[in-house]
């Protein structure tokens, strides 16, 4: 991800928002000079407060589902006898909308950070797993007897063997993920909490029209998911060198 096309991008959606809003020339609709200004005072206000809650919150969750998911992926994918015994749970489970169970998550756990990070960490758990589970899965039968043929212990070939081979893949589903688990942040934080920027966009701005302030809130999880998504591309070009050589 270049800076340059980044700062393109950024520009020729800035224009596009400007043009609308001329041409609608409502109040629903402020131009982005209004909403950027409303953004700068804001921030380190209240916006900045909410914005390092939900920047927590988030993170915590990813970490939460790659310590869990990525172990459980990697024993799954290694024993056919367990991947008979759990996929199909799994192919049961990860088509339902994990959102649903919102309502039951926040009556056992409150509506502090714990509902929060437990929820968007459920979303991405099952993405994190299934996509290991395949990697290691996928990983040859001869690669692995070549490294044991070395004398290679299990930590051996979790190290040169199942990581390098699964490493990719976790990456490149977090980046994906990274969208999800800011929406699945934004609908946690629109009730039930008195932080966040949700609770920001939803309760502080949208409730008492204040629509420069709603979309400087919009600006700033927009800002939060590239700040992951940016971060994650630039991991996967530090842990994964291999995958950028050409």
């Amino acid at each position: 991800m270049k800076g340059r096309d980044t700062l393109t991008a950024g520009a020729a959606i800035l224009l596009i928002w400007q043009l609308v809003s001329w041409l609608l020339n409502m109040p629903i609709l402020p131009p982005p000079t209004e909403v950027l200004q409303a953004f700068f005072i804001a921030l380190p206000h209240d916006l900045g407060r909410h914005f390092l809650v939900s920047g927590f919150r988030v993170v915590a969750s990813i970490l939460l589902a790659v310590a869990t998911a990525w172990p459980l992926g990697l024993a799954i994918g290694q024993s056919a006898r367990l991947d008979r015994l759990l996929s199909p749970a799994i192919y049961l489970i990860y088509p339902i909308p994990k959102i649903v169970f919102l309502p039951l998550v926040l009556l056992f756990l409150g509506i502090g950070n714990l509902s929060k990070i437990f929820i968007i960490a459920f979303v991405l758990f099952f993405q994190i797993l299934v996509v290991v589970r395949d990697a290691a899965g996928g990983i040859r039968p001869e690669l692995v007897h070549s490294v044991r043929s070395l004398g290679a212990g299990r930590r051996a070939l979790f190290r040169f063997v199942y990581l390098p081979a699964c490493l990719p893949a976790v990456l490149t589903a977090l980046r994906v993920s990274a969208g999800t688990a800011v929406a699945v942040l934004f609908f946690a934080e629109s009730f039930a909490t008195t932080s966040g920027l949700g609770y920001y966009i939803i309760v502080e701005t949208w409730g008492r029209l204040a629509y420069p302030e709603m979309y400087a809130g919009v600006v700033a999880m927009a800002l939060l998911g590239f700040i992951l998504y940016a971060v994650l591309d630039q991991l996967e070009k530090r842990l994964c060198p291999w995958l950028h050589l050409t």
